[in-house]
C-alpha cells in the first residue's frame, strides 16, 4: 500500500508516491495492450482514437516514438511484452502545467466543464478540483443532466443516462442506484462531451473555457476547438496525439485506475500549485 501524503506535498514527495502507488513507474498496465492499441489508433479505429480526428498520418512507428517522449514507455518496438513504465518526472511537468491552467482559468473567472470515463478511480480528484475552482469564483457547467446518451461498445449499443455528481458528468445505466453505492460507467466515447456541449449551447449558458477530464472527455472537446486538459494512461494514444497536434492543452501521463485515494496527493498538490487550495 502507498504511503498517505499529508498537506501539499512537496515535489520530491510526490515523486516517491507516485513510484509507491504506481501511478508512474512499472504500472499496471500490460505492454501488450499498449502496442495493440497504438496499431488500432494507427488504423484509425474509433474506439481507439476516441472522437479525435488525427491530422497527420500516424503510424505505429511515429506512435511509439511519441509515446516514448510523452510518457516513457519503451520506444523500442522489440519490447513486446511485460508492464509499461511511465516516466515518473514526466508526470510531474505534465501536473505543473495542468495545474497552471487552473490557475490561468480560475484567475479570469471562466466556466469550466468537467468529466470522466473513470469514475471509479477519477471522481474524487476531478470533484475536488471543481470545488477549488467554483470556490474561486468559477462556473462550473452541469449541463444535459439526466439526457439519454447511447453509445456502442462491444455489446452493442448501450443506452446511458449523464449525471453530475460534486461537478463532474459521468454516464450511468438507467435504472442505477445513486451515487453513494454506484460511481457510474467507464467509457472512452466522445458522445457525453458533444451531448453536454450541445446542450450547454442550446440553453445560451455558453460553452465551457475548459473541459477536464480524461477519454473522450478530452479528444471530443479538443476536436470540437474547446481547450482541454486531463490525465492518460500509456495505452490511450489520443490524448497525446490531441496533444502533439494541438487540440489538447495538457495531458498528464499515469496510471488512470489505481485506488482512488492514492489520487489524493496529487489533488492536494495541484489545488496548491494553482493556488486553489481552501
Amino acid at each position: 500500500m502507498a504511503p498517505e501524503v499529508s498537506g501539499p506535498p512537496t515535489r520530491q514527495a510526490l515523486r516517491a508516491h507516485l513510484l509507491a502507488a504506481r501511478l508512474a513507474g512499472a504500472v499496471a498496465t500490460p505492454r501488450e495492450r499498449s502496442l495493440v492499441r497504438y496499431r488500432l489508433f494507427a488504423a484509425r479505429d474509433p474506439r481507439v482514437t476516441l472522437g479525435l480526428e488525427p491530422e497527420s498520418d500516424w503510424r505505429f512507428a511515429d506512435l511509439l516514438r511519441l509515446m516514448g517522449q510523452k510518457c516513457g514507455v519503451s520506444a523500442d518496438p522489440k519490447d513486446t511484452s511485460g508492464q509499461d513504465v511511465i516516466d515518473p518526472d514526466r508526470t510531474l511537468a505534465a501536473l505543473d502545467a495542468f495545474a497552471d491552467r487552473l490557475a490561468t482559468v480560475a484567475a479570469t473567472g471562466a466556466p469550466v466543464l468537467f468529466g470522466t470515463g473513470h469514475p471509479g478511480s477519477l471522481l474524487g480528484f476531478y470533484a475536488a478540483l471543481a470545488e477549488g475552482l467554483s470556490a474561486g469564483g468559477c462556473g462550473v457547467l452541469t449541463p444535459a443532466q439526466g439526457r439519454s446518451v447511447d453509445i456502442t461498445t462491444r455489446f452493442g449499443v448501450r443506452h446511458y443516462n449523464l449525471d453530475y455528481v460534486r461537478g463532474v458528468a459521468m454516464v450511468r445505466e438507467p435504472g442505477a442506484r445513486d451515487h453513494r453505492s454506484e460511481p457510474g460507467a467507464h467509457t472512452h466515447s466522445p458522445l457525453p462531451v458533444r451531448v453536454a456541449l450541445a446542450a450547454a449551447a442550446e440553453a445560451g449558458e455558453g460553452l465551457p473555457a475548459l473541459v477536464v477530464g480524461d477519454h473522450g472527455w478530452v479528444c471530443g472537446a479538443g476536436q470540437l476547438g474547446i481547450e482541454a486538459i486531463g490525465l492518460a494512461d500509456s495505452d490511450d494514444p489520443s490524448l497525446f496525439v490531441g496533444e502533439a497536434e494541438g487540440r489538447v492543452s495538457v495531458v498528464v501521463p499515469l496510471d488512470d485506475t489505481v485506488r482512488s485515494d492514492y489520487y489524493r496527493p496529487l489533488t492536494r498538490y495541484v489545488l496548491n500549485r494553482a493556488c486553489l487550495s481552501q
